[in-house]
């Protein structure tokens, strides 16, 4: 108990005090992760939009992919990106490994079949005569689609939810396609390994308990943003 009571207290000084390098960490983590998930959402929403609404052979084998993607390890995820983008790998001569943008690369691959998924299972849902009903008003296809996700918006605020939660929790793929490098990738997963591997498991705490308060931050800014449009509806 000494030891929680002592990792907690760090945390409580660290961010009173406003530790630079905490900061940075923190700040760094919150501009991969939120560039992961943003890029996830651009690629995810129209993808899933496409596989709720199409029909097609193979359709069915797609999203089982997907559903399996979903639940992909990011050490996988992480030693593929690295692969790619090793020097001698496809995209070596991109000098992109051990680099932030390797970062949110892997991260926006570990939740994208997140926001696919969630979006198109969101859309699958929707009440047929909905769609019906759009049309029947004399939309554009552009018209229909916009009210068609301004329907299931909800689900899309829980799709970004689940998409930030994976990546801004992953290590894995941030440890292998980053590097932990000081100052340039070192988030706050990889920086809480580097502390255990050290012994401080007092800085491992606090930095634990910082990424968990930012997760809840965000999490709770969405949660708020997602309640007050239904309330709104």
């Amino acid at each position: 108990m000494d030891l929680i009571w002592q990792g907690i207290l760090e945390a409580v000084r660290l961010i009173v005090t406003g530790d630079r390098e905490i900061l940075d960490v923190t700040l760094r983590t919150l501009q991969i992760s939120g560039s992961a998930t943003l890029i996830s959402l651009i690629i995810g929403v129209p993808l899933g939009t496409l596989l709720a609404l199409s029909e097609f052979r193979g359709r069915r084998f797609i999203l089982s992919i997907l559903n399996t993607a979903m639940g992909l390890p990011p050490v996988v995820v992480g030693l593929w990106v690295s692969i790619f983008l090793w020097r001698s790998g496809p995209f070596g001569f991109l000098n992109l490994i051990y680099t932030p943008v390797a970062l949110v690369i892997a991260q926006a691959i570990i939740a994208s079949p997140v926001v696919i998924g969630l979006t198109s299972a969101a859309i699958q849902q929707t009440d047929p005569k909905l769609r019906l009903l759009i049309k029947a008003l004399g939309t554009t296809r552009i018209q229909f689609l916009w009210l068609l996700l301004k329907e299931v918006r909800f689900s899309l605020l829980a799709a970004v939810i689940a998409g930030f939660g994976a990546v801004v929790s992953e290590v894995g793929a941030s440890m292998m396609v980053g590097g932990n490098i000081k100052g340039s990738t070192r988030v706050l997963t990889t920086a809480t390994v580097l502390e255990v591997s050290k012994g401080n498991f007092e800085i491992a705490i606090a930095l634990t308990i910082i990424l968990s308060l930012l997760a809840y931050a965000v999490t709770l800014w969405l949660t708020l943003l997602q309640q007050r449009q239904h309330e709104g509806k």
